[in-house]
């Protein structure tokens, strides 16, 4: 199928960085991005929660702006747009869950907190010392980066919720997420090192 001019547009648009054009971009394409996740995870038999999806869906579309949107660049028009996302979604989506299966069997997985709840107060210590690094490094974040930080991994809200509670659209919760972590392994490498 032949890039449609619409797309052409489009992705025109969003090269150029014009205003609302990426949001117009996202909006399009989101529930492709999410049904070739939805399938990839099936046909692999990987059982995803839904911040599981999130979560690809926002490494996604981190990959898609990243380098100044270096992948939508490299997009020759030969095939129809949709095409070529199936094709970014699904390869950047096989890698995730391939990373992601491997880090739970070498038990890099998240533990439930019953299981690793301390028996003597000695151990209660730790999550307060914790609690304490997460905010230095959240201090390391913009305020946006920071919040969204806060709200989705202390205060457990969904994408849908932080969105309404800070008042941006939803679909641009995963990627400010997404970089906001990728800012914070950048700075926990620099410190190991």
């Amino acid at each position: 199928m032949p890039l449609r001019d619409f797309d052409r547009q489009l992705l025109d648009r969003c090269l150029k960085h014009e205003p609302g054009s990426w949001i117009e971009f996202v909006d399009r394409y989101m529930g492709l991005i999410y049904h070739v996740i939805n399938h990839v995870a099936y046909a692999r038999s990987v059982t995803l929660s839904a911040a599981d999806v999130e979560d690809i869906c926002a490494e996604i579309m981190l990959r898609l702006v990243d380098d100044d949107y270096a992948i939508l660049r490299r997009f020759k028009g030969q095939s129809s747009l949709p095409t070529y996302l199936t094709v970014i979604t699904r390869r950047i989506c096989v890698k995730q869950l391939v990373k992601r299966q491997r880090e739970a069997s070498l038990g890099h997985a998240r533990a439930h907190r019953a299981v690793v709840m301390a028996e003597d107060e000695e151990d209660l210590a730790e999550p307060i010392a914790s609690a304490e690094e997460v905010e230095v490094m959240l201090r390391q974040l913009s305020g946006r980066e920071a919040e969204v930080v806060r709200l989705y991994h202390l205060s457990s809200l969904n994408y849908r919720q932080i969105g309404k509670q800070l008042g941006i659209p939803e679909n641009s919760v995963g990627p400010i997420l997404a970089t906001a972590r990728r800012k914070l392994r950048e700075a926990a490498e620099e410190r190991s090192r």
